[in-house]
Order: C-alpha cells, then structure tokens, then sequence
C-alpha cells in the first residue's frame, strides 16, 4: 500500500506527513505521531496497518526533515518540545491537516503515537483538541502544562513497558494521578520486563530500547478493541 504525501505548514515550518487510505470508505481519521526519528519504516508499516484495518491514516511530520542521527532527531526536538505550547502548535497543524483532507470530512478522530509521538498523542488530548481516541505506545508521560479538570474529551490508552528507563515508575504515578486530577477516561496497560521502543523491530544501539513481539502484539490488539467501541 502505497503512502501518499500531504504538505502543510506549522508558521515558517513547511512540513509534509505521509498519507496510508483504506480501500474502502474509512471508520476513522486516525492521525500517527512518530517517534524522535519522524517517519521511519516501522511508523509506517504502522500507518499501512492501520489503513487495511478500514481507517484514514495520516503521519505527521515533526521537523520540516529527516534527521541523520539520533543526535540530530534530539537537537531537532529541542527546537519544540520545552515550550508545551510551541509542541501543541506543531501537532495541532498536523492535525489540520489530516481533518482538512476531502476524504477525513466527518470522520471522527483519534491519534496514536510511538515514543516521542506517544508523548505528542497526550499532548494532543491535554490540549483538549476533538478527538474520540488516543493511543500512546510505549511514550514519554510527562508534561510542561497539565490538563486541567474536564479539559480532556478524549478516552486515553497507554501502552507502557515497565522496564523503560526512559519513563521511570515515578513518572507513572504522576501521570495517573494527573489523569485523575483531570477527570479523565483513562486505561494503562503495562508490560512486565519490556523496555521502551517495544513495537519497532528494527535494530537499535540504544540499551533502553528492545523490541518485545509480545508486547507489540497485545498494544496493537488493545488499540483495535478501544477502537471498536469508540467508532462502532
């Protein structure tokens, strides 16, 4: 299945996602954050998933460019994610993108994300923005600008491996009681012994990264189920 190129603009940024199109008329428009690395083969392969599934699948695009390294995916980062509401403009461009598409007209909404991305997918959901689903896969749970009570409209699934260094247990905690805090509808599903980065296959040099099949396969199942409900 071959993925499509949608241009849009977060102010000076010109950025380009990549679109996946079910075969038929699709459930849902399903907006795919990427990890540090922006769109690599296993957010795409993602994506394509998710289009053969019957959903409208856009990936969004963090920077403008790929990066060559993952130093320079972490100076790239830099450039938005410290300020919350510089993050929240770039993802909400992206999400504009995907709504303002002729074929997303009327679908109902979601954002899934992996890594970076499923840290970006929450902040979509803190920021209040129109969506009836959101996935983080293995994310970073942190925040600059907590949501506030009733803010998120969203139901929230988190896919985490409890062996993340990247997201130790205290960062957890916090999470769950801000979810709380906010009155939100939340489910956390986490994964004995897995660490971060567990549904990328690819091989990584990172030690806090490992692909776990297992885990892989029960998130993505978790995701299909909560979409079930959610676009019945």
């Amino acid at each position: 299945m071959d993925l499509t190129d949608v241009t849009y603009r977060d102010g000076e940024a010109s950025l380009r996602g990549a679109l996946a199109r079910p075969h038929g008329p699709p459930r849902a428009a399903v907006l795919v954050l990427p990890t540090i690395m922006n769109a690599t083969p296993s957010v795409e392969h993602k994506a394509r998933a998710l289009a053969e599934q019957g959903y409208l699948a856009l990936i969004a695009d963090f920077y403008g460019r790929m990066p060559g390294s993952f130093d320079e995916a972490r100076q790239l980062a830099a450039e938005i994610r410290p300020d919350p509401l510089v993050y929240r403009r770039r993802l909400k461009a992206a999400l504009k993108a995907l709504v303002t598409l002729p074929e997303a007209q009327g679908l109902p909404l979601a954002a899934i994300g992996f890594c970076m991305g499923g840290q970006a997918a929450l902040e979509l959901a803190r920021d209040g923005a129109p969506l009836e689903a959101v996935v983080s896969f293995h994310g970073l749970l942190d925040t600059g600008l907590p949501a506030e009570p009733g803010q998120i409209t969203a139901r929230i699934l988190v896919c985490h491996g409890d062996a993340d260094p990247m997201v130790p247990r205290s960062q957890v905690i916090a999470f769950w009681e801000e979810m709380d805090a906010a009155e939100a509808d939340w489910h956390f599903h986490s994964y004995s012994g897995v660490k971060h980065g567990f549904t990328n296959p690819a091989p990584t040099e990172n030690p806090a990264t490992a692909y776990d099949a297992s885990a892989d396969r029960q998130s993505w199942a978790a995701m299909l189920e909560l979409f079930d409900e959610v676009f019945a």
